[in-house]
């Protein structure tokens, strides 16, 4: 008997051995591929070691580690569906015996804890660090920020309790509510992160169908357009005049002394714009048959389709709130993972709804740097400073947790949340979810719906050829040096 129970707890020791060599790979390869991403965007810097540049190292490397939760969080939901599936095709496998439900679970605590670490304390702590010079009268140095520091997290930390108490005890005045006030760890932080989970649950839904829509024009950017009633070889010919007219005008201007620097400076501005106009419709003309005429109506037909789908997932799922109560969103602490599939067409299904949680978090990143309040957060290669990157973390971090929330409460998939996430308040109300669902599939509707006329609309003045009553595209206006009403130039 006492052989059986040092054999059981040996076991239980190399099997927890085994997931933290797990979590520890997979979240090495995400701090890898994240920093790679961040060092990509940050604006550099020179070589010299002094105190700033210990500050912007210290922060770069919190940010990175922010940026890997962040892709942990966005990777929990599909891994945890795939890894279902894959427990249900192959059960007796000896060499996915590691893929278990004590890992999944194990991985969903670790992102929930690292998630509230990132955004309560590292993100903080990154710009308050960043942003600190030390008291007046101290003695400057890395010890004095970092006090500063200390003390602007604490008073922080005591703004944020003391809204939090006052909120809670607003809205929930009962006895038992009253008592748990003065509870921290069991109902603060708890509470705390539900409130955060329902703001990036409410950004994701503000984001997401605008970047929807967005991702046809990203689309349409990257890719040839087909030439359909469109003559390549005049528009580039009237575009190299254009060209050849302002440089003429630059010539001219650059043998006069007297000649203003600003009015220079828009006409090499301008000159750059017809330069990459007619390097546009160079590429579209040298573009091949196939690139033109199947990659691209290819690609906008997938967006189409997985936006469709999305939204009539989003309406079949209000149907089920309206008549069945084990549609609502819900926690599991149930460890059996692989037990039953929870996708009705087994893999297929389970892989489509794997592509549309990606889909959708694509989509609302782009949605979200789309948005005129948050332009100024987006990233510039080699040119973004370590403020916007704390910005840009955090960001990106409150939208990745909301994600495996979001697909749970839309129903794109049934893959119960696990760990904290199913832990949320607002999670068992019926009135949220359903609005939440319904506002989803209105505003994505809208917003496709507004794209789509406004695309035929513009290829119906193309062909019709009055898109031509303006007869220059440029950004100003080279008389006045002032942008016209519509961004383009009044006359040649």
């Amino acid at each position: 008997m006492e052989e059986d129970d040092v054999t059981i707890r040996e076991q239980n020791f190399h099997s927890q051995v085994r997931e933290y060599i797990i979590c520890f790979l997979l979240f090495a390869v995400l701090y890898i591929v994240s920093y790679c991403i961040i060092t990509r965007y940050k604006r550099k810097s020179d070589d010299h070691e002094d105190e700033d540049a210990v500050v912007n190292r210290i922060s770069l490397y919190l940010c990175t580690f922010t940026l890997a939760v962040s892709g942990g969080a966005v990777f929990l939901l599909p891994f945890s569906i795939i890894s279902n599936e894959i427990l249900l095709s192959f059960p007796k496998n000896y060499y996915i015996q590691w893929l278990n439900g004590s890992l999944i679970h194990g991985l969903w605590n670790l992102v929930s804890l690292f998630s509230n670490l990132c955004l309560f304390v590292l993100m903080p702590f990154a710009y308050f660090f960043l942003e600190s010079e030390g008291f007046a009268g101290s003695k400057k140095g890395i010890k004095a920020r970092i006090l500063e520091t200390f003390v602007m997290l604490f008073l922080l930390a005591l703004l944020i309790l003391g809204i939090v108490w006052v909120a809670s005890a607003l809205i929930d005045n009962d006895a038992a509510s009253m008592e748990s006030l003065y509870d921290l760890w069991e109902f603060y932080l708890p509470y705390l992160y539900s409130c955060i989970s329902l703001m990036g649950g409410l950004l994701l839904l503000m984001c997401t169908p605008v970047g929807l829509s967005r991702m046809f024009t990203i689309m349409g950017q990257l890719l040839v357009k087909p030439t359909i009633l469109e003559d390549l070889d005049e528009q580039i010919y009237c575009i190299h005049l254009q060209e050849e007219a302002l440089q003429r005008r630059l010539n001219g201007s650059s043998s006069h002394t007297y000649t203003r620097g600003s009015f220079t400076h828009q006409l090499n501005k301008e000159l750059d714009y017809f330069r990459n106009q007619r390097n546009k419709l160079e590429r579209r003309k040298k573009a091949s048959g196939w690139e033109k005429n199947l990659l691209y109506p290819m690609v906008m037909l997938i967006l189409l389709a997985g936006t469709t789908i999305s939204v009539i997932m989003v309406v079949l799922n209000i149907l089920y709130l309206l008549v069945d109560e084990t549609a609502m969103p819900k926690g599991s602490a149930d460890r059996g993972i692989g037990n039953t599939s929870l996708s009705t067409f087994g893999v297929a299904q389970a892989v489509l709804e794997i592509i549309l949680i990606f889909y959708l978090m694509v989509s609302s990143v782009v949605g979200f740097y789309s948005l005129r309040v948050f332009e100024g957060l987006t990233p510039r290669n080699d040119d973004t400073t370590m403020t916007t990157i704390i910005g840009c973390c955090v960001s990106i971090l409150v939208l990745s947790s909301a994600l495996p929330v979001m697909s749970r409460t839309l129903g794109i998939t049934r893959f119960d949340l696990l760990g904290d996430f199913g832990r949320f308040n607002w999670l068992g109300n019926f009135y949220i979810v359903l609005s939440y669902n319904l506002l989803f599939a209105v505003v994505t509707t809208l917003c496709l719906v507004r794209k789509f006329t406004s695309a035929v609309r513009e290829e119906l003045l193309k062909a019709l050829g009055l898109d031509k009553l303006q007869l220059s595209n440029s950004p100003t206006d080279p008389e006045s040096g002032k942008l016209s009403a519509n961004g383009h130039q009044k006359t040649l």
